[in-house]
């Protein structure tokens, strides 16, 4: 089997089959990369999601120690409600005094 012809063939075989293995295990390496930084970030997404949470119920129960200790100082219930309206009305009415401050100060 010295016909060049013929070991050019089974040359290019041989390149075309290394080159198929290659490229598959780059592929699976790829795909097994993706696979892993996808089970990372959505670890990593999870305990941030109970981290969260877990403050957040902190918060409230503190929040509701505190209200408890300060509703049961006061005779009367507090309207929640009420008491953001009223602070809107005053951040309303100290923006325009500013404003008028600024206006009369050009």
């Amino acid at each position: 089997m010295t016909n060049p012809l013929v070991q050019a063939f089974f040359v290019g075989r041989a390149v075309a089959e290394v080159l198929n293995e290659r490229l598959e295990v780059a592929l699976t390496d790829a795909l097994s990369e993706i696979g892993k930084f996808d089970a990372e970030a959505r670890e990593q997404l999870r305990q941030f999601t109970d981290e969260v949470l877990e403050r957040a119920n902190r918060a409230t129960e503190s929040a509701n120690v505190g209200q408890s200790t300060t509703s049961s100082g006061q005779t009367g219930s507090v309207d929640l409600q009420a008491e953001i309206d009223e602070l809107r009305a005053e951040i309303a009415l100290l923006r325009t005094e500013l404003q008028k401050y600024r206006s009369n100060s050009v």
